[in-house]
């Protein structure tokens, strides 16, 4: 396979920049019907949907469920044909795989209809290894098994389910409790981790995959080899084209740190340096064996990312002071490091705060898009 095929059509640097999004054809060889819980503001739909342009296949998506509001008015903005339901999970769905169907998940099947696909990412700080105090057992991460549930109720013929690494290792085994459920239901299921700089994105950032198929058996691992790119990208190759855009919204506008931590900023560029002294830290750093040394640094242009999380705004939350310019990253930046398009509409967005929530949420649209393909893909030829 050459590398051409192993990024979306036209180019993976032209497809950041685009200005407009490219229209689902007008005349589909199929069309795929999509569920997406725990949606976000819509990256892992935004994958599924150029996927489904690259194959010329339209997208109609019956139920898309979030329970933050600026999130799911977002996704609405993005997806305006969708229907969108800002609401909770566990007020939709039992989590109990094998038990009757609950009156509501009854009128939500008639409602929904026939589903191709079902994805979802659910909420994940509770497993995440950049939570400073590990929750293995938070309550949030049993939202994980309403994945198996929709499934039992939708019968989609393919889910993708995705997370953190730190899932696999939740003390109540969710994951490996919708593995079973999902193969007690008839699907065969594989599960792998993913290296996003393997596949072009621009970040250091590793995620757990769940696919799932009532057909074919798909590997993680092999579809992530088919898919790698030949050179990782970097943050110039991502964001380098950014340093003059006018700070006139709040997409492009930079925070505003404090006067300390401006004088840090300030000092990684008269020292010409990457990483703080830890002469130059707070007190609670200093002299101290700590594992944050990319906090108050500073990015490489020539090297991917850190991940982003919604921290990216504050250099005290990660490596996030720009390579070039005295101040943290924008939105605009961090959602490019992302993988989202100039297209992809914030716009509904009404703060800051909610914005770097949004953003720094989001899954990456590369990491759903190489899945939807090959398993959209594999079932048009098989």
């Amino acid at each position: 396979m050459n590398n051409v095929v192993r990024e979306i059509p036209g180019g993976d640097y032209a497809f950041l920049r685009n200005k407009k999004p490219k229209r689902l054809p007008g005349n589909p060889e199929k069309t795929v019907r999509l569920v997406d819980l725990f949606c976000g503001c819509g990256g892992i739909s935004l994958g599924v949907k150029e996927a489904c342009n690259t194959l010329n296949y339209g997208l109609d998506i019956p139920l898309a469920v979030d329970f933050e509001k600026e999130a799911s008015d977002c996704y609405e903005c993005n997806f305006p044909e969708a229907n969108v339901v800002n609401g909770d999970i566990t007020q939709l769905f039992s989590d109990m795989v094998g038990s009757p169907f609950t009156e509501k998940e009854i009128e939500l099947q008639q409602m929904v209809g026939h589903v191709d696909l079902l994805v979802g990412g659910p909420p994940c700080q509770g497993h995440s290894d950049l939570n400073r105090y590990t929750k293995r057992n938070d309550p949030k991460n049993h939202l994980y098994l309403y994945m198996a549930r929709a499934a039992e109720l939708f019968r989609p013929r393919l889910v993708i389910i995705e997370n953190v690494t730190g899932a696999l290792h939740d003390k109540g085994q969710v994951v490996q409790c919708v593995q079973k459920d999902l193969t007690k239901l008839g699907y065969k299921v594989d599960i792998g981790i993913v290296d996003l700089v393997k596949i072009g994105v621009p970040q250091t950032r590793r995620r757990l995959i769940l696919l799932a198929s009532l057909d074919n058996v798909y590997s993680v691992e092999k579809i992530q080899e088919e898919y790698t790119v030949s050179q990782e990208r970097t943050v110039d190759w991502a964001i380098g084209d950014l340093t003059g855009v006018a700070q006139s919204t709040l997409l492009d506008m930079p925070s505003i740190p404090s006067k300390e931590n401006q004088r840090r900023i300030h000092y990684l560029f008269e020292h010409n340096v990457y990483d703080l002294p830890n002469e130059e830290r707070p007190p609670c750093h200093r002299d101290k064996k700590h594992s944050y040394n990319s906090i108050y640094g500073r990015l490489h242009p020539d090297k991917p990312s850190q991940t982003i999380t919604r921290g990216f705004y504050n250099n005290c939350m990660g490596r996030y002071v720009h390579p070039t310019q005295k101040r943290t990253l924008t939105a605009h930046e961090a959602a490019r490091l992302q993988f989202f398009p100039d297209y992809f509409d914030f716009s509904s967005v009404s703060n800051k705060t909610a914005l770097g929530i949004i953003v720094g949420n989001a899954v990456p649209m590369k990491l759903p898009y190489i899945y939807a393909l090959a398993l959209l893909s594999e079932k048009k030829h098989g």
